[in-house]
């Protein structure tokens, strides 16, 4: 599979054994998979796991790396409202938000549409918000080599909001700064523009 394709062709082999797995839990949940609502449910839902799961297959490194580009520019490159959505790993349910992700470039930029897929590659695993975050950050930082990083991420955890403390409107927000932006005003500097409406 290539460093970002989609996975719209499944393993068959693989999709008829994780079908078979939904199967099972579905029987036990105590539901009948011959009703007709439900006949094709197990392999539907194998289809949607793997297809939110791809990011195992993908190579975020690989991904910068095949558009990066020599140029002088060394001001703030900012990319934000990034929308993602991921798969909490403690719950297995959904949690989806946006990223806001700033680099400062040192002799290299890179394809602006290349970082929200390094984000789809991170957020389509199992993943805590707290990991997804490090794993954005770093990849950045170690492929580019920047001048400085900045990732904020901003999501809602259905495991809080359908389940557990059942708390509908909290929103979870982590952040990660590398290089220049661990200097206040720049970071200060960052933090206004990702929160500023500038249309």
């Amino acid at each position: 599979m290539g460093p970002y394709r989609s996975l719209e062709e499944y393993n068959i082999e693989l999709t008829n054994e994780v079908r078979s797995h939904f199967q099972q839990i579905i029987t036990d949940l105590g539901e009948d998979v011959d009703r007709e609502g439900l006949i094709k449910t197990p392999e539907r839902a194998a289809k949607a796991m793997m297809f939110l799961t791809q990011g195992y297959k993908q190579n975020a490194e690989e991904i910068l790396r095949g558009a990066m580009f020599a140029e002088d520019y060394d001001d703030m490159v900012i990319i934000k409202d990034i929308e993602l959505y991921s798969l909490c790993e403690h719950h297995m349910l959904p949690f989806f938000g946006k990223a806001h992700i700033a680099y400062i470039p040192n002799g290299h930029i890179v394809g602006l549409s290349k970082i929200p897929r390094i984000v789809d590659v991170f957020a389509r695993r199992l993943q805590v918000q707290e990991r997804l975050t490090h794993d954005i950050l770093e990849c950045i930082n170690n492929t580019l080599q920047p001048k400085g990083v900045a990732v904020v991420i901003e999501a809602s955890h259905m495991c809080m909001m359908m389940r557990g403390v059942q708390k509908q409107n909290s929103v979870t927000t982590t952040s990660g700064f590398r290089g220049q932006f661990q200097k206040i005003e720049t970071r200060n500097e960052f933090l206004k523009l990702i929160s500023s409406d500038l249309s």
